[in-house]
């Protein structure tokens, strides 16, 4: 299974946003990008379209844990959607299992929850799925295989609830497991990116 392995932070700091979702992801990015932008005005520099497109397609590619090729399918299926292609995109990269077990609390990171799903600790409507691009539909619910629920790094996770709160969410503390009662709204997506540029970039 390919993943991303770069390291993390500076991967925030370069990208300017919190990809990885970790506290201090971004502690040393606001002295690094004052200092990038004092040089950029000394010397005149400007950042190109192609470079702002670029930018934000490796937002989204780091926001889900998501390889080129993983990307261009998603981008592809997005493009036949009655949807604006962006809207597409980011909804169905949205309902991956691995980033829904993410924005439940079971995981601390996208990388965990890949591992959790990939180990054959997650399931779907009861039935084991280790697929982590799985994905989720409206009304299918995730939970924690049974003795996955005691493992004192998960439980800490899910009941300190560490990851996100949305709204297209439900949660069961009481049964560790969450439903996707609706599909997400745009606005309700809890990441920092400029979709309609990405796919500027991609349409070329």
């Amino acid at each position: 299974m390919a993943t991303r392995r770069e390291p993390r932070f500076k991967l925030c700091r370069h990208l300017g946003v919190n990809v990885c979702g970790h506290p201090k992801a971004l502690k040393r990015a606001d002295t690094k990008s004052k200092n990038a932008a004092a040089a950029a005005a000394r010397t005149g520099q400007k950042v190109s379209q192609y470079g702002l497109q670029l930018m934000e397609k490796q937002k989204i590619k780091a926001y889900y844990g998501i390889l080129e090729r993983q990307f261009a399918r998603y981008f592809d299926m997005a493009k036949k959607s009655s949807e604006m292609t962006g809207v597409a995109l980011l909804k169905s990269l949205e309902c991956r299992l691995d980033n829904l077990v993410y924005r439940i609390g079971f995981a601390r990171s996208i990388r965990q929850a890949r591992q959790l799903v990939s180990h054959g600790h997650i399931l779907v409507n009861g039935s084991k799925v280790d697929i982590p691009s799985y994905g989720v539909k409206v009304n299918d619910v995730i939970s924690l295989k049974e003795k996955t629920r005691t493992n004192p790094l998960v439980e800490s996770n899910f009941e300190g609830l560490v990851a996100f709160n949305v709204p297209y969410i439900e949660k069961d503390k009481a049964q560790f497991s969450a439903k996707l009662i609706r599909e997400p709204l745009r606005e309700e997506l809890p990441i920092d990116v400029n979709e309609i540029l990405a796919v500027e970039l991609y349409s070329k």
